[in-house]
């Protein structure tokens, strides 16, 4: 919404400059997006009207001009334009005039001697034709000051208007908004009845009366559509971003910007029978006032005659019923048509018009009347005419249901003591009618503010305008203590940085993924659907990080990132109600970075079982399993304390070929919260005494992991035994086959006295017993 100051300051005028006034309107809520001024700055032109123009004596394309400025005698100028005629009344720059970008100086022009310039539009800086020079109208004073008469100090303010403020979409809602905010009298233009002159009526039937429940019409006769829009209107309208037609056009565009009622006019001539409001009819098109041609739909709400239809309701009339030079006898129309049946339809046909604008927003049905008596005064005092009386359709219109503010709530939101008769003062200022009961406002909102429904409405408007810088910043009263931090639990933090301790670099992918992953992941997973996905590849939730992980990795690899150590934790979504918190990883290329202290090697699978169990600070207990996405033969899971938690492994063959990688990379993804468990430290004593070692190596079935035989070590070794690990598989010669060989140190050592020979074998043969008893294993030979 755009207006000039000016006319604002004609309707409210606080005490406060541009600046100010600005600020306040921001802080109201209409924040001022832009305030420029409505002329670049130059001083010391004046009206000035040309006595007498003759062809220069030494240049054919110059004119040497007697001008009258205002002084006791005309001065001489020397001027090129074509259009210098005599009585043309322009600008004129005095000598010392600063113009925009030079300044003006008595100068000789080919012999002549000129004191001064006649000015285009160009050189003041103006919009308008630069061709020729800027001509005035006959009435303009000369030596008046040029700025001075056309109000050229004027600024240019334009608002951002959130879609609730339709109200301020008009120049009376914005001084009502100025006039309630700083308490500055408001003088809103006096609107008088039109008594009419003639009994002149087009019939109205409003056929889709929930869409439009309220249309005004009036016939009025024998205007002069060639009478000249007058200066301040012209002005107001340019400076409000509307070019100036015809008189009765831009009375029905001054309307729409003073009361915020769009309004049309029709060339009565052109109208056949009576008007009906109705909806489209399928077939039906309309060529409308910018030369488009609509085709209509049934949902659209449209203006018809007997031949058919000559308006789009509330967005652009049409171009055979428009008023034109020669246009005698119009109907003006005026109504209120509910916002639902004007969204979208603009936009529809490609459009955007200050009508649709207003009704998409909501227009005050209450002054619908007053706007066609305005329209028809202007038009009368401007026009000349006969006037009809006013054709009333009215149906069932929105209701303003009153609103209990009560006076605790509002002290209780606002936080701050509100003196209740200023709220009741400035609700008044509003246009609402306010009843006191108790402690309690009984608010009913005007015809104009549809946004103010609910009580937390009203206590938005009292704090508005009481004004937010008003409210004292007062710091939130809290309780300082210090939060419990369960020491069993690792913070994710702990976790991500652990995993940068050991070489890895943290990722975040998308929780949206391709649903071609996920199948190809694992063929039975069922991801959960998005209903209005951003793109078709990003449609479902993952249920594995490893889709996002493997493209990551296929990103890198692209730009020749050979070496890739990464990890991500992050949710994955099986269902809704089950969305476990993971931490997944892949590694590919080499173990090491290229360097001289160490060969080359690539990653395996136990370089990624050991990184995992320095996460954990213990080894793992890794079974053997199928997973869709890993290779048969180099895969496992995960265990710990008697559950499954996770998997570790190479991408399945299939998968490599699938995601187009040069060789497999290792995979891991276990549960990030069975992860983040961890004991807590508790002080043993240190021995004083020797260690025991015995190394026992133990025959078994080939199929029977090494993980089976620890943990049934550990669970019957005696107390004395301090560690149990493998240090060696053997499975060459020698061993039967389907067999293999486990070596298996066993560290041993008491702190309160050194171990005897005799306890030490105890245990030994105590281990050996219960590797015979649970895993059919014995001792090689």
């Amino acid at each position: 919404m755009q207006f000039p100051e000016s006319w604002l300051r004609n309707l409210v005028n606080p005490a406060l400059d541009t600046a100010q006034l600005s600020h306040v309107l921001t802080m109201a809520g209409l924040e001022v997006e832009a305030s420029t001024p409505a002329a670049p700055p130059f001083n010391n032109v004046v009206v000035a009207e040309i006595l007498s123009a003759v062809k220069h004596p030494d240049a054919d394309r110059l004119r040497v001009c007697q001008v009258d400025v205002g002084e006791a005698s005309p001065i001489t100028i020397v001027c090129g334009a074509p259009n210098a005629a005599v009585g043309l009344k322009v600008p004129c720059a005095r000598p010392g005039a600063i113009l925009p970008g030079f300044e003006i100086k008595i100068a000789k022009v080919r012999g002549v001697e000129s004191f001064g310039m006649l000015c285009s539009t160009k050189e003041l800086g103006l919009e308008g034709a630069a061709d020729g020079l800027m001509e005035l109208p006959d009435d303009a004073p000369v030596g008046e000051d040029f700025r001075s008469w056309l109000n050229l100090d004027d600024t240019l303010i334009t608002l951002k208007l959130t879609p609730n403020r339709a109200d301020c979409l008009s120049m009376q809602g914005i001084a009502r908004e100025v006039g309630a905010i700083t308490g500055a009298e408001v003088r809103l233009p006096k609107i008088r009845e039109i008594e009419p002159r003639i009994q002149d009526t087009v019939p109205v039937q409003v056929m889709a009366s929930e869409a439009c429940p309220l249309y005004l019409g009036r016939v009025v006769r024998g205007i002069n559509a060639q009478a000249v829009t007058p200066r301040w209107m012209a002005e107001r309208l340019e400076r409000s971003g509307i070019r100036p037609l015809l008189a009765p056009i831009d009375i029905t565009n001054y309307v729409l910007l003073e009361l915020g009622q769009p309004m049309h006019a029709f060339a009565l001539s052109r109208i056949q029978g009576e008007i009906e409001v109705r909806m489209a009819r399928l077939g039906e098109h309309l060529q409308l006032l910018n030369g488009q041609t609509a085709e209509l739909t049934p949902d659209m709400l449209v203006i018809a005659d007997a031949n058919g239809p000559v308006a789009l309701a509330g967005i652009m009339g049409g171009q055979p019923s428009s008023v034109e030079r020669f246009t005698v006898d119009v109907f003006l129309e005026a109504a209120f048509i509910a916002p639902a049946a004007i969204a979208g339809r603009a936009r529809r046909l490609g459009l955007s018009t200050d009508s649709s604008h207003r009704f998409e927003r909501g227009v005050d049905f209450g002054a619908t009347r007053l706007a066609m008596e305005r329209a028809t005064e202007l038009l009368v005092d401007i026009c000349g005419g006969q006037v009809g009386p006013i054709t009333e359709a009215v149906a069932a219109l929105p209701q303003r249901t009153p609103i209990t503010l009560r006076l605790a709530r509002l002290k209780r939101v606002a936080g701050v003591e509100l003196d209740t008769e200023q709220v009741v003062r400035d609700l008044i200022a509003l246009g609402a009618l306010v009843e006191r009961d108790d402690d309690k406002l009984i608010v009913t909102p005007p015809s104009f503010r549809f946004d103010l429904v609910i009580e937390e409405d009203l206590i938005e408007e009292a704090v508005r305008l009481f004004g937010y810088d008003n409210i004292p910043a007062q710091p939130p009263a809290a309780p300082s203590r210090m939060l419990p931090q369960d020491e069993t639990v690792l913070p994710d933090d702990i976790l991500r940085q652990m995993l940068v301790g050991l070489d890895y670099q943290e990722v975040i992918t998308y929780s949206f993924v391709d649903p071609a992953w996920e199948t190809a992941l694992d063929a039975h997973a069922q991801p959960m659907p998005l209903a209005n996905p951003i793109a078709s590849q990003l449609s479902v939730m993952r249920t594995t990080l490893w889709g996002g992980l493997i493209e990551t990795l296929r990103h890198n690899l692209n730009r020749q990132q050979e070496r890739v150590r990464i990890f991500e934790l992050g949710r994955v979504y099986a269902s809704l109600a089950k969305q476990p918190l993971k931490i997944g990883g892949v590694v590919y290329g080499e173990v090491l970075p290229e360097q001289w202290g160490a060969s080359a090697r690539r990653v395996d699978f136990f370089d990624l079982k050991g990184d995992i169990e320095r996460l954990f600070g213990h080894a793992l207990d890794t079974r053997p399993g199928v997973h869709p996405a890993l290779h048969p033969g180099q895969s496992a899971e995960l265990w710990h304390d008697g559950k499954a938690i996770g998997w570790i492994g190479a991408l399945h063959p299939r998968l490599v070929q699938a995601f187009d990688l040069p060789s497999a990379p290792m995979l891991f993804e276990i549960d990030a919260q069975v992860l983040a468990q961890r004991g807590v430290p508790r002080h043993a004593t240190v021995s004083r005494f020797p260690l025991v070692r015995r190394d026992l190596a133990f025959v078994l079935d080939v199929q029977t992991p090494a993980g089976e035989l620890l943990a049934a070590l550990r669970e019957g070794a005696p107390a004395q035994v301090r560690s149990i690990d493998v240090f060696d598989d053997y499975r060459g010669k020698g061993m039967v086959e389907n067999q293999k060989s486990l070596a298996i140190r066993v560290v041993m050592q008491d702190t309160q006295r050194t171990l005897t020979d005799q306890e030490v074998e105890d245990s030994v043969q105590k281990l050996v017993e219960t590797a015979r008893r649970q895993c059919n294993a014995s001792l090689r030979a």
